[in-house]
């Protein structure tokens, strides 16, 4: 096996999509790690833990969520919990009229959806009836976090709100 750094992997394998002319939408995922063995080969070879659990997910999440958070109360952000059905455009709308900077974080928000997840299951070795943990992927309604920002220049955001992920500062990079 090859070594690379964070900043090498990310950038051959995070994907941008872009979904429309007037905003962009930055989705940060590492593909190679949307699979079961891909999961449990991070945590156990990795981050060096015996056995695979998603448990072992939480506090990372936790952590995220809380810088997220702590930057919002730093910041003074509202922290915008999207209603079932609301359109995120609609309220990004209402809050862009009553913002007055040039540019900056208008609002975090916050919605409910539906997202692929691990799970930790319980088997049972056949013969001895020994239990084991088994990851497995299933679906989940979690919280998902938006950033929602009016910037003139993209490459400085891109790279605020990236440095707020839990990787390597050396993985921000400084291009879109």
């Amino acid at each position: 096996m090859i070594a690379q750094n964070v900043a090498a992997i990310l950038g051959d394998h995070v994907r941008l999509t872009v979904e429309a002319i007037d905003r962009m939408y930055l989705n940060v995922y590492v593909p190679r790690l949307q699979s079961t063995f891909a999961a449990v080969n991070f945590f156990r070879e990795h981050r060096g833990q015996p056995l695979a659990s998603a448990a072992l997910m939480a506090p990372m999440s936790r952590g995220f969520v809380a810088e997220l958070e702590g930057f919002a109360a730093r910041h003074r952000l509202p922290v915008v919990a999207f209603a079932k059905g609301q359109r995120k455009d609609d309220v990004m709308a209402e809050h862009l009229r009553r913002f007055t900077a040039e540019e900056g974080v208008v609002f975090i928000g916050k919605a409910q959806e539906r997202a692929s997840v691990f799970r930790t299951q319980k088997r049972r070795r056949p013969g001895t009836g020994r239990a084991y943990p088994w990851i497995v992927k299933s679906t989940a309604m979690v919280n998902h976090y938006y950033n929602l920002c009016r910037r003139s220049r993209f490459r400085a955001v891109l790279s605020q709100v990236l440095q707020l992920l839990p990787v390597q500062r050396e993985a921000v990079p400084q291009w879109p």
